[in-house]
């Protein structure tokens, strides 16, 4: 698997950023954050970022969306207590789906990247996300520096 773009290594190329806080739990038998841990707080991350962007209240009311797949790249080891910083922000858009990509920083170091591809179901009428929806999303895109 190739490395992540550069641009994606650093905080200040995702909108938003949040701070989540690690667990004893966390830990492998090397003493480090495990990789079930690195998935978790990189869905803590996505959820809080779901909340701040209030995507669900851009005309996809009575909508599911289900993440359809989800890549996480481990760069370097994470230690427990101290906290990650987990950077988000929306990847590609398409006609049923989008990207939501995130990375997650630790005493200013990038531990890994997760890139996740969401689902929207069909509307009554077969259609794809709503103009609304799109346009909620393109708030919180990406550029790549």
């Amino acid at each position: 698997m190739p490395r992540p773009a550069a641009w994606r290594l650093s905080p200040d190329a995702y909108p938003h950023r949040d701070a989540i806080q690690t667990r004893f739990q966390d830990l492998d038998v090397l003493g480090h954050l495990n990789n079930v841990a690195f998935a978790a707080l990189f869905e803590s991350g996505r959820t809080r970022f779901n909340h701040a962007a209030q995507l669900w209240g851009h005309g996809a009311r009575g909508r599911r969306a289900v993440v359809a797949q989800m890549e996480i790249n481990y760069l370097a080891e994470g230690r427990y207590p101290d906290d990650v910083e987990i950077a988000t922000g929306i990847g590609e858009v398409g006609n049923r789906s989008w990207q939501i990509l995130a990375a997650m920083f630790q005493g200013g170091q990038c531990l890994a990247t997760c890139d996740v591809t969401i689902v929207m179901d069909k509307d009554e009428a077969g259609g794809g996300l709503p103009d609304e929806f799109k346009a909620g999303l393109a708030k919180w895109r990406l550029t790549a520096a």
